[in-house]
């Protein structure tokens, strides 16, 4: 049984920078009121979060940091299980998850997910959607189990019956199978594979005694055939290779030499090209000025003349440099279009060499493969010894095939048994028949407590029919809120009575969000304090509530939820015994 002991909490919601702590086992009932917003649920978000890593409402992990202070949001909660004590520590801003047993933290997982799965399955045994069936019946963010679809309705009673574990060992045994099919369909193609060589062993053993001398002649033939046309390549690549090398260097030589002459004509031209325009403007100068404009002295025309003459002549040289070096250069562009011929006539005879070299070798290989199989042919006897050798390994190897595959397809059919036996329909199913009596007897006797006369049956399928007391058969949809409240209740108790005999998932806690302040009527309130009265003395009631006025004094203690400054804060009073 799980005894839930403390739960402390600061920077979550509402709450501020002072741990809020609220003593789960201090009393057999208290009453938990305040106004709207004060932080009555925000207990029940801290709970929730401290186990599961997620609130009781529908609330994003990054609204759950108090808004102000904005950091070092913390969660914890204590509960022994037995003789071991735990402590549960959850944070955001900075995040943080340990799982304390004794005072020693739980070593933890490389992933944050793993070390929850060790948190609800191996030590409380429960997982978010069992919580809240079992120990909280709210009306925020709550799903009645009624509501529930028929697998989640499954999961929960599998929790509360404690025979998951039959589940855990039908995924084990369905892991095997696909394994034990794999190694089936690696066996199975080995097997055909097997088969397949030993019909190609057989068929070669025929052929190698078939084989004949023509074999031989053709062979050789074809190597003769072979030979005579790697002499001809290789002739051919000895004479392209004297002629490479008869022209290569010179040809080299040549072309750097005309590329140096046409790089230093290109320069002369640059050069006659810059002297034209000082000329062509120094022309001008005199053409357009008959004063000087540094010393503002004139100019005779003797001397313009003179000077425009000068500069003509010095043109006129210049222009026929410049088409000496232009025609110069046609002429070196000539010589190395013929020197760039030459050179693709080079590459040209290295590219067939090339070729010719790739087409020996391939040649060469075709002669070994051929030369291999003279060899076969010369000693086909030893190679037939050899090949029967071959197929009686390979019938051995069938007939070990055939075995083994026998032994995984019996594992497999022993397997599948077992799976069928752990699935749903099988085990589980005979275990849940035994106990449905018992849950809806139970249901039943909870229903007549609230004063709700009906007759309530959940079948294996956990599908309810419910009769009225006219035998008219209903289902829960069919029933007003206040009906279906009394419904919720009968099961919540019904699955904590059946916990606590079965010892699975028993806790001593139990927390009723704001249902009485929901569909219930005067008389239902009445009932539902009948059935809390008679609970076990190990049984902690927390009432979440408005309607404090109507529940005061009924509960041994209160807390009492209000805003201060903006942060919610808790006030624990005690009441006398009722």
């Amino acid at each position: 049984m799980i005894i839930f002991k403390k739960l402390k909490y600061k920077n979550f919601l509402s709450t501020g920078n002072t741990f809020t702590v609220i003593d789960l086992a201090r009393s057999q009932s208290t009453l938990v009121v305040g106004a709207n917003g004060s932080g009555k649920s925000t207990m029940l978000d801290a709970m929730s979060f401290a186990l599961f890593g997620r609130p009781h409402r529908n609330i994003n992990k990054p609204q759950l940091v108090n808004t102000i202070n904005n950091k070092e949001c913390i969660v914890e909660i204590e509960f022994s299980i037995g003789k071991a004590n735990f402590r549960v520590m959850r944070g955001i801003k900075p995040n943080l998850f340990e799982i304390w047993k004794d005072d020693t933290m739980l070593n933890q997982s490389s992933h944050s997910k793993e070390y929850q799965k060790i948190l609800e399955q191996n030590i409380v045994k429960l997982n978010h959607k069992s919580f809240h069936q079992i120990v909280v019946l709210g009306s925020s963010s709550f799903i009645p189990f009624m509501q529930l679809p028929a697998q989640h309705r499954r999961d929960v009673i599998e929790d509360l019956l404690d025979i998951n574990i039959f589940s855990q060992m039908n995924k084990i045994v369905r892991d095997r199978n696909t394994v034990l099919r794999e190694q089936l369909k690696d066996l199975t193609y080995n097997l055909d594979f097997t088969k397949e060589k030993i019909e190609l062993q057989r068929k070669y053993i025929r052929e190698i005694g078939a084989l004949n001398d023509e074999n031989a002649k053709n062979i050789t033939k074809k190597i003769d055939e072979q030979r005579i046309q790697i002499t001809n390549m290789q002739k051919d690549n000895f004479e392209r290779t004297t002629l490479i090398e008869g022209i290569q260097t010179e040809l080299d030589t040549n072309l750097n030499k005309m590329h140096d002459k046409k790089t230093s004509l290109s320069q002369y031209q640059i050069q006659f090209q810059g002297q034209i325009k000082t000329v062509v403007k120094d022309s001008k100068f005199y053409e357009d000025n008959e004063v000087c404009p540094t010393c503002t002295q004139d100019i005779s025309d003797d001397v313009r003349q003179i000077k425009l003459s000068v500069s003509k002549d010095k043109a006129k040289e210049l222009q026929q440099a410049i088409d000496k070096a232009r025609d110069e250069m046609g002429k070196v562009n000539d010589s190395i279009d013929i020197l760039n011929i030459q050179a693709q006539e080079v590459r040209n005879n290295s590219a067939e060499i090339l070729a010719n070299t790739k087409s020996i070798d391939i040649l060469q290989k075709q002669i070994s493969t051929f030369e291999d199989d003279m060899s076969k042919l010369s000693g086909k006897e030893s190679d037939q010894v050899k090949a029967n050798s071959e197929l009686t390994t390979l019938l051995d190897n069938k007939e070990s095939y055939v075995e083994e595959k026998l032994k995984l397809n019996e594992t497999h059919s022993y397997n599948s048994v077992m799976y069928e036996m752990l699935r749903d329909t099988g085990i589980k199913t005979k275990v849940i028949k035994e106990y449905l009596p018992v849950i809806n007897k139970l249901v039943n006797q909870y229903l007549q407590t609230l004063d709700f006369f009906v007759h309530f049956n959940l079948d294996e399928s956990f599908q309810e029919t419910i009769r009225s007391r006219h035998r008219d058969s209903f289902t829960y949809d069919s029933f007003s809120e206040g009906e279906k409240q009394r419904i919720d209740l009968a099961l919540l108790f019904a699955w904590r009575q059946i916990a606590k005999m079965k010892n699975s998932v028993a806790t001593n806690l139990l927390v009723l969000d704001e249902t009485f302040d929901s569909s219930l009527d005067h008389d239902g309130v009445e009932n539902l304090m009948k059935i809390l009265n008679t609970l076990d003395s190990d049984t902690n009631v927390f009432v979440i509530s408005h309607k404090g006025e109507i529940l005061d004094g009924r509960f041994k203690d209160k807390i009492e939820f209000s805003k201060k400054k903006n942060f919610s804060a808790a006030e624990i009073n005690s009441v006398q015994e009722v």
